[in-house]
């Protein structure tokens, strides 16, 4: 088992690379998983990892330990090379504090619009332009809370193998199913597999709760700035609101998509 203790090593500039550059994220078809909890659902997820940098007294509470105790203790099937790595290089390598001494290199997955595999009667979250990959987590969280089909990003702002996606979306990033797309492929995707838009918009919309989510479908939720496209609004079966009573017209997009998303569930006799 290699064990690395230098600072330099070239490795450990590698995962400061793979962590800051979408770019090289993109060109490589690899990223970085950081945590105990993010190792484990992605393993599960199905999600294959060829390096496994653990830092023993971290991770393991010693020193020394095999590569086999490694993979007992996270329980992954999978047996990606272990590398042991020092207190001291895992601080300078760990993109947040608290995640309990195990980073992963992992390989990028397909998220093309064809490769999504959906049920007879699809649920689908569509996020349009959304730029803070904070919001792209908690939209995840979301749509896995509410096990929707896939969620499909229009026009993507952020990757969603950035650490912030990952860290925001606690790992659900590695659960739901994914694909990216500019607008107009994402409308003619849900055009060919006959899926309804319902598109959260203040233009010319109805209420939420007065719509029938029951048939296969898709709902989508803008940036809070500006909102949905045009071009997405137009697509739409029914554009749909959240009634408010305050002073302001917009909530934080994972909560409206929260709202409606499960509202889409209850119709469907999930709750």
């Amino acid at each position: 088992m290699k064990h690395i203790s230098s600072l330099n090593n070239d490795l450990i500039r590698h995962v400061e690379q793979l962590q800051r550059k979408s770019k090289a994220r993109k060109n490589e078809g690899v990223f970085i998983i950081e945590g105990q909890r993010e190792v484990v659902m992605a393993s599960r997820g199905g999600f294959i990892m060829d390096h496994l940098l653990i830092c023993g007294p971290i991770l393991l509470d010693k020193e020394e330990f095999t590569p086999q105790e490694v993979y007992s203790f996270l329980q992954i099937d999978q047996h990606p090379e272990i590398i042991s790595v020092t207190q001291q290089v895992y601080e300078k390598m760990a993109y947040r504090s608290g995640t309990e001494g195990c980073i992963a290199f992992a390989k990028a997955k397909s998220q093309q619009l064809a490769d999504l595999q959906l049920s007879e009667n699809p649920l689908i979250l569509i996020a349009e332009s959304t730029e803070k990959p904070g919001n792209v987590g908690a939209l995840l969280r979301t749509a896995d809370a509410a096990k929707v089909d896939a969620v499909i990003i229009a026009n993507p702002t952020a990757d969603l193998y950035n650490p912030n996606v990952i860290r925001s979306s606690v790992g659900c990033v590695f659960t739901v199913a994914t694909a990216v797309g500019s607008t107009k492929e994402v409308i003619e995707f849900l055009k060919k597999n006959s899926i309804d838009l319902y598109a959260a918009t203040l233009q010319c919309s109805e209420r939420y709760d007065l719509k029938d989510y029951t048939s296969p479908c898709a709902i989508a939720v803008g940036t809070e700035s500006t909102g949905l496209s045009e071009e997405m609004r137009g697509a739409a079966r029914a554009n749909i609101i959240i009634p408010m009573s305050g002073e302001i017209d917009s909530m934080n997009v994972s909560v409206s998509a929260a709202i409606l998303i499960f509202e889409a569930r209850r119709q469907r006799n999930f709750i």
